[in-house]
């Protein structure tokens, strides 16, 4: 089979084939559910699932690089082919997508000597080897050696950032050097030059945007005169940041823009098909002159949200891409009112009344339906340790003469503790030089004294008399993922002083909680079960809970007020108090049927020691 671009269509085997594409990032869904997502998709009507890669998950550390688990991109883009549909793949290196550092790998950067998205040769030997990692995965799925994969993204909106056609070439070279053959593409927003900045005349132009669709599709004819007209990228909704709104966009607006960019004759890439979540720590986060760290939740208000549920925007769409191209027929828990859940009967019902082939139709009637819903369920956070109790378990403490980043430590993400001993009978007012990136919490033995903010400029904060130990606490709350602070150092930068004076001798560790240590888990686990309410924090604490299914559910934190949850291991994410989700996706394959485990790690204090493992989320976002 063979794809290619015509002078004014996608040609699929020479006839005329338009995208209709959505996006599913594999790695912010489990990967037990990406099956479910694509097929979900393509009752949408959609033919093709784009995805980025995200080169930082792969390659957490240098000389690593995984395809294991939740980073099995080889097995998404297969289940993508078993539902007989299309690939767009967008390797980046660079890929915004509000995650960790746009997907760059903080040890990219450690030294400070390789380039950041230019032509300079630390960088693209760099972005060599990543490639050289991926072809073995990417090269024999592309749709001319009987794989689904269709076209290839170089770079990622490159004219908002740059316009350096030597990098693109170089690039671009490096990609066709692995063995991809697919048609290559870029995107840009059809604004000012960034088309013509982004992008080079062996590049197909595509453009992002999610308003106004023949306006901006006639500035993409205008950077480009043949070729079909496509929006890769077009904005369904929008991410949230901690402490503002959550991003809505009506259904009947999205709807209509899109109808007007299908009757244009235009290709399209829906962003986001299904959004999911920022686990772990992986979040990203935009510094325009303040900074906003990403929330946990990456639902963006899409046709499926973060649980996987058709949306209103979900039957909008389908409607309006009937117009333009055969849907297949939804089944019962599919339609508007239903659960969202495929069961075997109805999803088998859906295929066979739709066009796909018979192999598609067997591999939907393969999916079993999930148990029937039990209570919501309460778990008491009986076990409770003071991080100080647990450092032993969760660090390993190296000295320095000031304190290190945490990408000189190998820390990729999470929380690294400062300490150093101080002499201070008087007080005084301690000061970081240049910038906390990203938060703080400082103690002076061991009792809290305040919080120094990234996001408020906080740079100095007054300290009590003391003689004995100064520590700070500090996490990154994500790493920038758009613009020039992309690949800068996290940790405290600059000299850290007090009254003027800076400090020296500090031990420095990063803590262990990506997972959580073993040593630390098997002491929560051998804690006795303690009475009252109040926690009182930096504090780690669990409790355990009955399940006899497994479906998906939502942590409840109320009550408390900012850290990260784990259930099982797996770790949930951040939560914070102020905003604007509520509660913690926990994806049914995470949870067993019988005895389950969360943990808490609370920052500050909460004025109840349960949570609730429900099973709708709770959608009142709190408001900014």
């Amino acid at each position: 089979m063979r794809f290619a671009i015509g002078d004014t269509d996608f040609l699929l085997d020479g006839e005329p084939h338009r995208v209709l594409s959505g996006a599913i990032h594999y790695f912010r869904v489990h990967p037990d559910l990406w099956q479910d997502r694509i097929r979900k998709a393509k009752l949408m009507g959609l033919n093709t699932i784009e995805t980025y890669v995200a080169w930082n998950a792969h390659a957490p550390q240098p000389g690593t690089f995984s395809f294991e688990g939740g980073l099995d991109l080889g097995r998404f883009l297969d289940l993508v082919a078993e539902e007989g549909m299309h690939a767009i793949v967008r390797p980046g290196p660079y890929i915004c997508a509000e995650w960790s550092n746009g997907g760059l790998p903080y040890w990219l950067f450690a030294d400070g000597t390789v380039g950041v998205r230019r032509n300079e040769p630390g960088f693209l030997a760099a972005v060599r080897d990543y490639l050289e990692q991926l072809a073995p995965v990417l090269v024999p799925r592309q749709v001319d050696q009987g794989g689904p994969i269709v076209l290839v993204q170089v770079e990622n909106e490159y004219g908002a950032y740059g316009s350096d056609a030597s990098y693109l070439r170089a690039l671009e070279q490096m990609h066709r050097d692995i063995g991809l053959t697919v048609p290559f593409t870029s995107v840009d927003q059809p604004m000012g030059t960034m088309l013509e900045d982004g992008s080079l005349p062996s590049l197909h132009k595509t453009g992002s945007f999610g308003s106004r669709s023949t306006e901006r599709l006639e500035r993409l004819r205008q950077a480009q005169p043949t070729g079909p007209l496509m929006c890769s990228e077009f904005w369904d909704g929008w991410f949230d940041s901690w402490g503002e709104h959550h991003h809505t966009t009506p259904a009947s607006a999205s709807a209509s823009d899109l109808d007007d960019l299908l009757a244009a004759g235009g290709s399209v890439n829906i962003y986001m098909f299904h959004g999911g979540t920022n686990f772990g720590f992986t979040n990203g986060a935009n510094d325009k002159g303040v900074y906003r760290p990403i929330a946990t939740s990456y639902d963006y208000d899409a046709p499926l949200d973060e649980a996987g549920r058709p949306t209103t925007k979900f039957h909008a769409f389908r409607e309006v891409i009937a117009r333009y191209a055969p849907v297949p027929a939804l089944p019962a828990s599919m339609q508007p009112g239903g659960s969202g859940v495929l069961s075997a009967s109805s999803a088998s019902a859906a295929s066979s009344a739709s066009a796909a082939s018979s192999a598609s139709a067997a591999s939907v009637a393969g999916l079993e339906a999930r148990p029937a819903p039990a209570a919501d369920v309460a778990v008491r956070l009986d076990r409770v340790a003071s991080l100080r109790s647990l450092l032993p378990a969760l660090t390993q403490w190296s000295a320095h003469d000031e304190p290190p980043t945490f990408d000189a430590l190998g820390a990729a993400s999470g929380f690294v503790l400062y300490r150093t001993e101080v002499d201070l009978p008087d007080g005084g007012v301690l000061t970081v030089g240049t910038e906390v990136r990203d938060r703080a919490v400082v103690s002076v033995d061991g009792v809290v004294v305040g919080v120094l903010e990234r996001e408020h400029h906080d740079r100095a904060i007054a300290l009590p008399p003391v003689t004995g130990t100064l520590e700070l606490l500090v996490e990154d709350q994500g790493r920038v993922d758009y613009g020039p602070r992309i690949g800068e150092p996290k940790g405290l930068i600059g000299v850290v002083a007090v009254d003027g004076v800076p400090l020296a001798r500090w031990s420095a560790s990063p803590l262990a909680l990506g997972p959580i240590a073993p040593a630390a888990v098997d002491q929560l686990a051998a804690l006795p079960s303690t009475d009252g309410d109040v926690l009182a924090g930096p504090v780690l604490a669990a409790g355990s809970f009955d399940l006899t299914s497994t479906e998906d559910r939502y942590l409840s934190l109320d009550g408390f007020r900012k850290g990260v949850a784990w259930v099982n291991g797996f770790c949930l994410g951040r939560y914070w108090s102020r905003g604007p989700q509520r509660t913690l996706a926990v994806p049914g394959p995470v949870l067993r049927a019988g005895r389950n485990e969360v943990v808490v790690f609370e920052l500050h204090a909460s004025a109840s020691r349960t949570v609730c493992m429900l099973l709708e989320p709770d959608l009142g976002h709190t408001e900014a």
